[in-house]
């Protein structure tokens, strides 16, 4: 990556953050029906993108089976994720959660580019990772849909039958969907795991610590409101038990 392509990627980043944050900002501040819009047009953007870049890689002649097809994690992230601003499932925001800052972002941080900016390509692959850890972030943030219990369980599994799928097409296509032949071009995470195929099931493990991680807060919030609610149930007996003992008193 060249410099002006990497100055370029950081100020795209910058810009999504702030994005973001206000997008945020301003449905945790606002109406319902605010929240629900802002999403709504964080959908449209997401869908967009996802169609532009299949007529992108048609245009350019570069479609086929083993690759022109949304089984990697991220494509498919794009679709989930527009799915999920727009009709606001638990499940659907689940998954776009711990998929994106499990999994996206590390597209982010290590990205697979074999163009330089201003290829129209370099463009859609840092939108399309950037629109999906804002919309992550915004429904979970912004719109308060935290993970529910047992979501960990939910999005793996899924993420395992997704896995096979990719496993089974690239089989059939010689391809590469979820780096299951191969690793990525440019460095990754996955370099740091062991040889082929190892190194798929290590990333499986990593990506259960992870989860594990991404839905730590959320756990705790769990257990303070279950404790308040064991709190707030045991009030009253204590106070019934005083009046009695005060009115025992004053008899005796």
């Amino acid at each position: 990556m060249t410099k002006d392509t990497l100055l370029l990627y950081l100020l795209g980043i910058a810009l999504a953050a702030v994005l973001t944050a206000a997008a945020c900002y301003y449905a945790r501040t606002g109406p319902a029906q605010r929240a629900v819009a802002i999403a709504k047009v964080g959908s449209v953007i997401l869908l967009a993108k996802g169609i532009l870049w299949f007529c992108t890689i048609f245009v350019f002649g570069q479609w086929r089976a083993s690759y022109g097809l949304p089984l990697y994690l991220c494509d498919f992230a794009v679709f989930v994720a527009a799915a999920a601003c727009w009709w606001q499932k638990q499940l659907l925001v689940e998954i776009v959660y711990f998929w994106a800052l499990a999994g996206v972002v590390q597209g982010l941080i290590t990205p697979d580019l074999p163009r330089t900016m201003p290829h129209l390509l370099v463009f859609q692959y840092t939108l399309g990772h950037l629109a999906v850890v804002a919309a992550a972030v915004y429904l979970v943030a912004g719109m308060r849909l935290y993970p529910r219990r047992y979501a960990i369980a939910r999005v793996f599994l899924f993420t395992i039958a997704f896995t096979a799928l990719a496993g089974l097409v690239d089989w059939w296509t010689g391809g590469n969907y979820m780096f299951l032949r191969r690793t990525p071009h440019s460095w990754s995470v996955l370099n740091l795991l062991g040889p082929w195929p190892w190194y798929i099931p290590e990333a499986g493990v990593v990506a259960l610590v992870l989860f594990l991680g991404l839905n730590l807060p959320f756990w705790l919030q769990r257990r303070r409101a279950s404790s308040q609610i064991g709190t707030d149930a045991l009030a009253p007996n204590s106070a019934a038990t005083a009046t009695s003992r005060s009115h025992h008193a004053s008899l005796s």
